[in-house]
């Protein structure tokens, strides 16, 4: 071996010894983190094998030893206190490291495609409402920003690109508008340190975020056998963002995770409250902490002819839309918000993602943190009666009756009789019900409201829209 190669070797030997010679972590374990509060909180990584791993908190004083594994790999818990901070961690194998900042509260993950992931920031052409003076007013060293890197994988990942950062313009200003506004709100009313975890990637298919086994009552779901095949759709490929953007997180303590999600599975709409309810019955399973709280946005109104190849026969998203609603009652402790006033009719990125955040905020701060006296869940249509030529309806989650926002009809009414042939109906609200009625249709059978791709939603329980439905399987 020359002198040059012998020099080359030793200093790689050194690199290498080098990088066990202190402990490794994940990304998200790092400056500015958040841990959820009163918790036996995971904290994992990597150090040389053998080596005791020293972990103290500097909340309590308290030292915590485990020893690496032949892998390099290491775990424990933590203690963590009831919310507050900052404060540091210590983790040693020999060689000290020290996180700083670090703040004890409440954890969210949040996921979904491009309306979980368009930033405060908007995309070219398409603002966020509202999103400059949020911006400006959005310096809290009490709300914490994490958003995961893309990364599409045939095999599991153990690790993620990103970083903590403070809640401030610069970094509020490229994190995510829907997630920014539901930790804005929940850390104004709970008043403790939130920390969001975003990971998200535009255009994803809800099957990119399930592994095979939750897909196989799915016939046409085809699993990827090679990155190559992954690489071609990235983020519409089976299995391929569970894999590279949510198994590295799996096993971090969280509060609960929101979802904005379904606008890629809008043509494939007739099995998703199957898929999506495996979907979260699997994230639930991973992370081994029970039914945690699941909430998440139904996708707002849109004209999909748009997008729509002239080849294909248009698919009206309110069939996913109901998909949607009926998921809401297989999913134990999850709740949906329901954005049918909140779309946009000329853009599948709706402008209001503050809407859409204070509503998953809403839900969460009434169901999960028991505050009382907030409005969280929409009126849901229940069941109707016939009364002669008109049907009326029923709802429930409607404890101050519906509403037409000011008015007391409704102009999104369709109702059909025997011949399956839908008319615009008169729509009125009396007491607590709808009655609905046409004359062109003596003996109704069906009633259907704002069963369009777009609408704009009309009826109200206080200033929560009803989903659109329909009472036939036409």
């Amino acid at each position: 071996m020359t002198m040059k190669r012998f020099l080359l070797a030793t200093i790689s030997a050194l690199v290498a010894f080098s990088s066990h010679a202190e402990v490794k972590l994940p990304a998200f374990f790092s400056d500015n983190m958040v841990m959820q509060r009163n918790a036996q909180a995971p904290i994992w990584g990597k150090a040389k094998p053998g080596k005791t791993v020293k972990i103290k908190t500097s909340w309590n004083g308290k030292t915590y030893s485990v020893q690496a594994a032949n892998d390099s790999t290491w775990s424990a818990k933590i203690s963590t206190p009831d919310a507050g901070g900052p404060y540091e961690i210590s983790l040693s194998d020999g060689k000290e490291t020290l996180l700083k900042n670090v703040m004890i509260g409440e954890v969210w993950l949040c996921s979904g495609q491009s309306n979980m992931e368009m930033p405060m920031k908007g995309y070219k052409n398409q603002p966020v409402e509202g999103a400059g003076d949020a911006i400006l007013h959005s310096r809290n060293p009490q709300l914490r920003l994490f958003t995961v890197k893309r990364c599409a994988s045939l095999v599991p990942q153990n690790d993620v690109k990103g970083h903590w950062d403070e809640a401030q313009p610069e970094s509020v200003r490229e994190f995510s508008a829907t997630a920014y506004y539901f930790g804005h709100l929940l850390q104004e009313l709970l008043n403790v340190p939130v920390g969001l975890i975003v990971t998200s990637w535009g255009g994803s298919a809800c099957e990119a975020w399930c592994k095979a086994e939750w897909m196989k009552p799915f016939e046409k779901v085809v699993i990827p056998t090679s990155q190559e095949q992954v690489n071609k759709t990235q983020q519409r490929c089976p299995t391929a963002l569970f894999n590279g953007m949510l198994h590295p997180l799996i096993g971090l303590r969280i509060a609960g995770a929101i979802w904005y999600q379904g606008e890629d599975n809008w043509p494939r709409y007739n099995y998703y409250a199957d898929l999506f309810s495996n979907m979260v019955k699997g994230w639930r399973e991973e992370w081994q902490q029970g039914d945690f709280p699941f909430y998440y946005c139904q996708i707002a109104p849109y004209d999909y002819t748009r997008i729509t190849a002239k080849d294909e026969t248009p698919v009206n998203s309110a069939y996913l839309r109901e998909q949607q609603f009926k998921a809401e009652k297989m999913i134990p402790n999850c709740g949906m918000a329901v954005l049918l006033d909140a779309g946009l009719e000329e853009g599948i990125h709706p402008t209001k993602k503050k809407t859409a955040g204070e509503r998953l905020a809403r839900l969460a701060l009434s169901k999960t943190y028991g505050i009382k006296g907030i409005p969280a869940e929409s009126p849901k249509y229940d069941h109707f009666e016939l009364k002669g030529d008109t049907i009326v309806c029923f709802f429930r989650d409607a404890d101050m009756w519906i509403n037409c926002n000011g008015h007391f009809e409704s102009k999104n009414f369709e109702i059909a009789g025997s011949d399956r042939h839908f008319y615009t109906a008169r729509a009125w609200i009396y007491r607590s019900k709808m009655y609905v009625k046409s004359d062109s249709v003596p003996n109704p059978v069906a009633v259907r409201y704002a069963f369009k791709d777009y609408v704009v939603g009309d009826v109200f329980s206080e200033d929560l829209p009803a989903s659109s439905f329909r009472t036939d399987e036409w």
